[in-house]
């Protein structure tokens, strides 16, 4: 049974649409895990808490001083758990707070990965856009602050940024609620396979380059079968990624692939629409 919703989100535009129910962080058979990234100073937690709401959870993650915050909703009769990441500038894993981002975006498997973006400073925030992209074929920008954004004189088309960047990008100003609604239906759109991402890729510089990466990822997926992301893996390992090094020297990285079970691939889910 769900938590009743706080004093207040009454007045909220995604409540009032009748069916957001904000849950508290005992997800227990959720049916669906968000991870919310995004550079600091972004609005991240005011996303976070417009998904939510007040029935939050916060803690560590294991064996780290990182604050861990956790929520969760039903849209469309569906559960989703958020988990809020750390503020991150990038997932190169030269801090604990990048290490803790990248972990899970990549070993914890979220079915949706949204980055917040602010929308007056895009072109620091796609650095981060970009990598999330490199890592999972499940993922949405959230184009937030366009209040500030106006005020500046600044538009950007998000409907280009999406065709761009091959996945839905949403206009939010989500500290008076803007965008909130359309945003909970691009995860649920994203989450159920209603909507394909089909991420841009950067690609490499050269055939030699091209080669080395294809033949190091094979490598990987045979030393740790079942890891969905062996090519990003590989490009860590042939930039010098000293901790990705490690984990895959002592074997950690056998133990941070964590493949829930029923989940299907964004793949699978395509085949059966078409099918």
């Amino acid at each position: 049974m769900s938590e009743p919703v706080p004093t207040g989100c009454e007045t909220c535009p995604s409540h009032n649409k009748g069916n957001l129910v904000r849950l508290g962080v005992n997800m227990e058979g959720s049916d669906f895990v968000v991870a919310l990234a995004g550079n600091p100073n972004t609005g991240k937690s005011t996303v976070f808490n417009a998904l939510t709401g007040l029935h939050q959870h916060t803690g560590n993650w294991p064996g780290k001083t990182v604050t861990r915050a956790e929520g969760g909703f039903i849209f469309n009769e569906k559960r989703y758990k958020v988990v809020d990441l750390p503020g991150t500038y990038s997932l190169l894993s030269t801090s604990t707070d990048e290490d803790v981002a990248r972990n899970f975006i990549l070993f914890g498997q979220p079915d949706v990965s949204v980055v917040v973006v602010d929308s007056t400073r895009l072109e620091r925030n796609l650095n981060l856009v970009l990598q999330v992209l490199e890592i999972t074929d499940r993922a949405i920008v959230c184009l937030n602050l366009v209040d500030e954004a106006k005020r500046h004189g600044l538009h950007v088309d998000e409907r280009l940024l999406a065709k761009r960047l091959g996945v839905p990008v949403i206009a939010t100003a989500a500290r008076q609620g803007v965008g909130i609604r359309d945003l909970l239906q691009a995860i649920n759109d994203v989450a159920t396979g209603a909507f394909v991402c089909k991420p841009y890729r950067l690609r490499a510089r050269s055939a030699n380059l091209e080669r080395a990466i294809t033949q190091v990822a094979a490598q990987v997926e045979s030393l740790f079968p079942g890891l969905r992301n062996a090519r990003w893996v590989a490009l860590r390992l042939l930039e010098g990624d000293e901790r990705m090094i490690e984990a895959v020297r002592t074997g950690e990285l056998a133990s941070l692939v964590q493949p829930i079970a029923g989940r299907k691939s964004q793949k699978e889910m395509e085949e059966e629409s078409i099918a």
